[in-house]
């Protein structure tokens, strides 16, 4: 499955889930009479803009007008609510990206716990391997001993069996008897 799509489609319902959040923090900032809020909430962020529209036109040296004129209450709260209001879905966007990776995060420890756990179990069958290893070779080791143990001992007997049987042998053309 593609990642892209995903994440538009993310992006989409974070977006129209914080809209309506938004609009709520607008229309209480607009239509609201509370002077407190207006002045403390919405109105500092549109000043600020409206501050920063000025620095760069002069900086830049843009148009012909060297000043703007100030906001009017009304114009500075509308633009400061949609400020706002903007600002509330970008926040939320960004918690839930920051809520994704932290889930992420955790998901790609889980796996990684996950290798080492398996990684320290083959560890441990190739150490259990090479000491069933070690012990078959010194099992082999005293069998083969133990054969060549038997073949000296077969081959010594052979040749005492081998001697007796010509002592005999000899023994019998000197007496001339034969049994």
């Amino acid at each position: 499955m593609a990642p892209f799509p995903l994440i538009k489609l993310g992006y989409l319902a974070v977006k129209q889930i914080s809209k309506p959040i938004a609009n709520c923090i607008k229309k209480k900032c607009k239509n609201q009479h509370n002077f407190f809020r207006k002045k403390n909430i919405c109105m500092p962020p549109a000043q600020f803009y409206h501050y920063e529209v000025n620095v760069r036109l002069r900086i830049l040296s843009l148009g012909q007008a060297q000043t703007v004129d100030k906001l009017s209450q009304k114009e500075a709260t509308e633009l400061g609510s949609e400020m706002l209001g903007e600002s509330v879905i970008f926040l939320m966007a960004v918690l839930v990206l920051t809520l994704e990776y932290a889930r992420a995060a955790r998901k790609e420890a889980a796996n990684e716990d996950k290798i080492k756990q398996e990684k320290k179990q083959f560890l441990c069958k190739i150490r259990d391997l090479e000491t069933v290893t070690e012990i078959q070779a010194a099992q082999i080791r005293e069998l083969q001993h133990r054969l060549n143990l038997l073949y000296t001992t077969k081959h010594e007997s052979q040749s005492s069996v081998l001697g007796l049987a010509q002592k005999l042998i000899g023994q019998t053309d000197k007496t001339g008897t034969s049994r």
